[in-house]
């Protein structure tokens, strides 16, 4: 059984909400986020659990499963993979943002880290496939400025790397969780197109919980079962699997215990 598998018939149970009543009740742009890797015999036992929680599934026209696929933007030196990797208190990622099974609707999205671990996410409308340019850069340059981060002009920023999965998003009463399977990465070209080189994580599953400051249900139930958050980022941690010239030390564990990578 595929992880996606699991994870559909864990939730079979779950009343629906339409993703304006997610919006108004758990836009979470500005949050704590948790994130963990799971097996997914491990997904079902979390799932199980939360079911005494009242969870609700994510429907539009009767999908509840949905692919994203994002471009991560960085600077020629990789500033921001460094950052993370430097786990800096202070730092930012540069991403656009496809829904593709909504209408290819895409999102220019600047992710910044604020006080006590808060993660801050600010988006604009933007064009598939559309350089990043013009008004774009503006937006980036404006919300890293308002973050009062000491970043290079967006104009700097390049294509780097790709990612895609499949993601069921579930609301509970003090939390919003994502459950992402079939990640995989792929390097980008400054034009944005694939470079060649890719990788995934086969069955794994990646849950995050995206709450305020205090622990969610999820992660409650998550900590009583043994689970800790993990160290991954899609960004990079992707560009740490297909680049091992760079420096992995945050998500060295979590790639040779939990994704098989050497």
């Amino acid at each position: 059984m595929t992880a996606e598998t699991v994870v559909a018939r864990g939730l079979a149970g779950a009343a629906p909400v339409t993703l304006e009543e997610l919006d108004a009740t758990a836009a979470l742009q500005t949050r704590v986020d948790r994130k963990y890797v799971l097996t997914p015999d491990e997904v079902a036992a979390l799932l199980s659990t939360l079911a005494a929680h009242g969870p609700r599934v994510l429907e539009i026209d009767g999908d509840r499963s949905f692919t994203y696929a994002s471009t991560y933007y960085d600077t020629a030196d990789l500033l921001t993979f460094r950052l993370a990797a430097r786990r800096r208190r202070r730092r930012f990622k540069v991403r656009t943002r496809t829904y593709v099974d909504t209408g290819n609707a895409t999102f220019l999205e600047v992710k910044t880290r604020a006080a006590r671990g808060v993660t801050v996410k600010e988006r604009r409308p933007w064009e598939p496939a559309t350089p990043l340019a013009g008004e774009g850069l503006d937006f980036v340059d404006d919300r890293l400025a308002a973050a009062r981060l000491a970043a290079p002009p967006s104009a700097q920023l390049a294509p780097v790397l790709r990612s895609a999965y499949r993601r069921t998003t579930v609301l509970l009463p003090d939390a919003r969780v994502t459950l992402d399977t079939g990640l995989r990465w792929r390097l980008a070209g400054p034009d944005g197109a694939d470079r060649g080189g890719a990788a995934d994580v086969g069955d794994l599953v990646v849950v995050e919980t995206k709450a305020g400051t205090a622990p969610s249900s999820a992660d409650r139930a998550l900590w009583r079962g043994g689970h800790r958050p993990d160290r991954i980022s899609k960004y990079a941690t992707g560009l740490a699997t297909l680049r091992p010239d760079l420096p992995d030390h945050p998500w060295r564990r979590l790639r040779r215990e939990r994704l098989g990578v050497a």
